[in-house]
């Protein structure tokens, strides 16, 4: 079985070296050349000798994403369909921002949480990603920007909001995180990378332990009745123990936690939704994404008016809040999680 380099960190790679009976410093130079280089080929690592790429190629795995294919959006969002070894598709989103760029990324094929209005719940699971084709997906996105525009830097931010629960792979995500955050890997800063959650409580408090990313936490609802509709995991952990966690969570000097709250026509979205909404994040750093449905093939739900989510969005703001309504992009190119991959296998 071939070696999964995405998936080491340094010590691991160094000692992984040794083994091959390689000097502890080449495993550094292959770092340098899988997150620094973004080398496609161990071909590309020309500070090695034939000797030791041959020896790569035996024993060592350099790429775990390939492209099937991608859409770009009249708003410069970017959808990849990423295929894995095993043939399964996974979808990533580049995100264009005023002056950077942001990566959506999955965590898992396919989701296990239900929620009602997600289309990946609908496509059911097929298995959690290894670390290594997690952290895979951002090299394969900052190598394209290096590719097309010659300025990888530009991708600064990664979010874990793509397909599956991030705290439902767990032990995986935490090791991806670690190469996305490492300065001899990726190096992005701790405060560029998100985790949401649908809010798995023990794993919230397990975040705050083992990571310093910021946490996000999809909420929907403002009261447990609806929550528990929309979102089946609420039944196991209701929101008095999840904003309990919530609450809890290490947060390091003006960091806030994110409350993800997506708008449906007549479920969520009235007056008194928003006022539950702020007594239950009474005294909390935090601040609220306001996510108008993208709907979606066979959802049987709409997003409000425009006048009804600015009108939630004011009685959050005269409570204090920070609000912001978050444009849903991408949505000619199917840009919401799951589509991509349910239109490719349509096709087939």
């Amino acid at each position: 079985m071939q070696s999964e380099l995405k998936g080491m960190n340094q010590s691991e790679t160094e000692l992984w070296a040794k083994e091959m009976e390689l000097a502890p410093f080449r495993g550094r130079q292959i770092r340098h050349w899988l997150f620094k280089e973004l080398a496609g080929s161990f071909d590309q690592m020309t500070s090695l000798s034939k000797d030791v790429r041959s020896l790569l190629k035996d024993f060592a795995a350099i790429e775990h994403c390939h492209i099937a294919q991608t859409r770009l959006s009249s708003d410069g969002t970017r959808k990849f369909l990423f295929r894995l070894e095993d043939g399964v598709l996974v979808e990533s989103v580049l995100i264009p921002e005023k002056d950077h760029f942001t990566v959506c990324i999955s965590s898992q094929a396919g989701c296990t949480m239900g929620c009602r209005f997600c289309l990946t719940a609908k496509q059911g699971f097929t298995r959690n990603l290894k670390s290594s084709e997690i952290v895979d997906q951002v090299v394969q996105v900052r190598r394209f920007l290096k590719e097309t525009t010659g300025r990888p830097e530009d991708l600064t931010n990664v979010v874990f909001m793509g397909m599956g629960e991030p705290l439902a792979n767990f032990d995986e995500v935490i090791k991806a995180v670690n190469n996305i955050t490492a300065s001899d890997a990726l190096n992005f800063s701790c405060r560029r990378v998100t985790l949401s959650t649908s809010g798995i409580v023990p794993e919230i408090k397990r975040l705050g332990e083992e990571a310093r990313v910021n946490l996000a936490v999809s909420l929907n609802a403002s009261d447990d009745e609806t929550r528990s509709r929309l979102m089946p995991v609420n039944r196991k952990y209701p929101l008095k123990e999840l904003l309990e966690a919530c609450r809890s969570f290490p947060l390091p000097n003006r960091r806030m936690l994110t409350f993800e709250y997506i708008l449906i026509a007549g479920v969520n979205d009235s007056d008194q939704d928003a006022l539950r909404l702020s007594r239950l994040l009474a005294g909390m750093r935090a601040k609220i994404n306001l996510i108008p449905l993208n709907p979606h093939k066979g959802l049987d739900m709409s997003a409000p008016n425009p006048e009804q989510v600015i009108e939630f969005q004011n009685i959050l703001i005269g409570k204090h809040f920070t609000a912001i309504i978050r444009k849903s992009k991408g949505q000619d190119i199917g840009a919401a999680c799951g589509q991509l991959k349910g239109q490719w296998l349509e096709s087939l």
